[in-house]
């Protein structure tokens, strides 16, 4: 199930219905599927496609969407600090960006106009829809692993806009806590004091 943090309050929300409220708030759908019972997180695309049909059609109906598809996220991914650092810095999309997590964990900024920004960690069984417009930022959790159904109007209307803002700097990757940082993405210099 997801969490929700609101850095500049100091707030975390857990419940699933106080997470769908907040997130309403922005526009953003937000649903926690049940996946006990259903094709296992290592399954073929085409049989998690088939396992999740009935959702994937009501989603269809409700956001106008035509085509799903399962990305596939592992470490192993020839270039994937390429991909990641596409999708890490703020930006928005010409359609709304669906998400439902089969397998793995990441974590959605979302920056609202009018409020705070807030991550919301989406992990197996979490269903997002960031709409189009919204202003946000993505990131892998510490074991970059993430297997989701994605749904589309048109795959060319996802392609990344980004806001030009350093805002994604300051926040870090909360699910990837601080022993992220000592990992070989980031280096962290000792202040220097000018006298």
């Amino acid at each position: 199930m997801a969490i929700l943090r609101i850095p500049d309050e100091d707030r975390v929300l857990t419940e699933v219905e106080v997470i769908r409220d907040h997130l309403a708030k922005s526009g953003i759908w937000y649903e926690n599927w049940p996946v006990e019972g259903r094709c296992g997180p290592d399954a073929s695309a085409d049989e998690i496609l088939a396992s999740y049909a009935p959702e994937i059609q009501e989603l269809n109906a409700r956001g106008g969407y035509i085509t799903a598809d399962v990305i596939d996220v592992t470490p192993e991914v020839p270039g994937l600090q390429a991909m990641l650092d596409r999708f890490n810095k703020e930006h928005t999309h010409a359609e709304d960006e669906v998400r439902f997590i089969v397998k793995g964990s990441g974590v959605f900024h979302i920056h609202p106009d009018d409020a705070p920004v807030y991550a919301i960690e989406v992990r197996e069984g979490d269903l997002i829809n960031v709409p189009a417009g919204t202003k946000h930022w993505f990131d892998l959790c510490a074991d970059r692993c993430i297997r989701a159904i994605r749904l589309f109007r048109e795959k060319a209307g996802w392609t990344p806009v980004y806001t030009e803002s350093t805002i994604a700097s300051g926040y870090q990757p909360l699910c990837m806590g601080p022993s992220y940082l000592r990992g070989n993405t980031f280096r962290i210099q000792p202040a220097i004091t000018v006298a």
